[in-house]
């Protein structure tokens, strides 16, 4: 749900980096976080584990409209891709907003992604939540390389929701805006669609 900061003016929104081990989830919140305006972006932060890294960093878009008056913060989040960490999994997405799945397009990766994705409902159903009901868009990664499904394929094995797919790759930026711009769309339409027209109270 989506915070609203009255003092700052401000409503935040949290948006969690979801899939397989070494799918495309750092190498995308890098990249944003390397193109982001250094004024209105914090500082990334990496917690670390034994084979891999959680990140986060938050920012103020000055482009975006406001919601109801108030300026829209982001908190972008990755999960750990092993699992193993699922502790850990469960933890980042507490409150979350909006999920941008990065699937590893490799064909040989196809268990990890179906794994990571029945992952992904599984936490959000402990919590109280579903996938149905936050913002999702699926990001068809890896796409420069050959040895891979198409995204038609990718959709149907993947695409329960019928969410909004965007093919990219990470290394080069192809497609990460464009994956971060529908789900915040996506998050920015669910609160507006939610908040009564009268005064926000804070959260």
């Amino acid at each position: 749900m989506a915070l609203i900061n009255l003092a700052a003016g401000e409503i935040n929104y949290k948006i969690v980096y979801y899939g397989c081990a070494l799918g495309g989830k750092t190498t995308s919140i890098q990249y944003i976080y390397r193109k982001v305006n250094p004024q209105v972006k914090g500082k990334l932060v990496s917690i670390a584990t034994e084979e891999e890294r959680t990140l986060y960093f938050d920012f103020l878009p000055l482009t975006l409209e406001k919601v109801r008056g108030l300026k829209t913060r982001f908190h972008l989040y990755t999960v750990p891709g092993q699992p193993q960490y699922n502790a850990s999994r469960k933890l980042v997405i507490q409150g979350v907003d909006g999920i941008v799945f990065v699937i590893d397009s490799q064909i040989d990766r196809l268990d990890d992604n179906i794994e990571a994705y029945l992952n992904m409902w599984d936490n959000l159903a402990d919590q109280g939540d579903s996938p149905l009901d936050l913002g999702l868009v699926l990001q068809f990664n890896k796409r420069d390389l050959t040895n891979i499904f198409s995204s038609a394929d990718l959709n149907e094995l993947l695409n329960q929701t019928g969410s909004p797919t965007v093919e990219s790759c990470a290394l080069t930026g192809v497609g990460v805006f464009d994956a971060l711009k529908l789900v915040t769309k996506q998050v920015i339409a669910s609160t507006e669609a939610a908040t009564p027209t009268s005064e926000p109270s804070s959260c």
